[in-house]
């Protein structure tokens, strides 16, 4: 593998049904905070909560600013294959906002060098609409889904308010996670202008 290495991800987003799950292709040089404004854009949320990656019990994530809690390791210094090599892990977990708890489990598939004139990463496959932000995790989402299918649930009234009454959670945009993720990608390939001569 050269440096360009690429790896194959499998995101599947736990406790969730019906089943969403996404197939990217990464760098393996990839930053962790980068990997998850991928994960992000790929999966539908809105970046508005913090997050982790876990493998064998290290976390990468935002750290305390303040330095008082011991929290994650920084995910600005660790890249994709640090985390693989560090831990010996194929898989991992993501966690996504701490209050609902959103949990998504990340397979490594195969690896292989970066195809030339293809900009990494790159959303190959989308099965399942993203969660609403903020419905309360996996179980929360489980009670929206039937309030918002059934007129005499309680809540029905509730969730058509705040979501619309044309929320599917099987109709996806997949063309347009596939452009956030490719938005990422061209940003992260622009070339810093040279420098001029004084």
């Amino acid at each position: 593998m050269t440096a360009q290495a690429i790896a194959r991800l499998k995101i599947t987003l736990d406790h969730v049904e019906p089943k969403i799950l996404r197939r990217l292709e990464v760098p393996l040089a990839l930053k962790l905070d980068r990997l998850h404004l991928v994960i992000q854009a790929a999966m539908g949320w809105s970046n508005y909560h913090l997050y982790e990656f876990r493998a064998r019990g290290v976390g990468w994530g935002e750290p305390d600013p303040d330095g008082i809690y011991d929290g994650p390791m920084d995910a600005r210094k660790a890249r994709l294959v640090d985390l693989l090599e560090e831990t010996g892990v194929k898989s991992f977990k993501y966690i996504y906002d701490f209050g609902d708890g959103w949990e998504h489990t990340m397979v490594i598939g195969r690896r292989f060098d970066a195809v030339h004139g293809v900009l990494y990463p790159v959303l190959l496959e989308v099965e399942g609409r993203c969660p609403p932000e903020d419905c309360g995790g996996p179980w929360g989402y489980a009670d929206f889904l039937e309030a918002h299918a059934d007129p005499e649930h309680d809540r029905h009234e509730e969730i058509i308010e705040w979501i619309g009454d044309d929320f599917d959670p099987a109709a996806i945009d997949a063309g347009a996670l596939a452009a956030e993720v490719e938005a990422l990608a061209r940003h992260w390939s622009r070339k810093p202008a040279a420098r001029r001569k004084a």
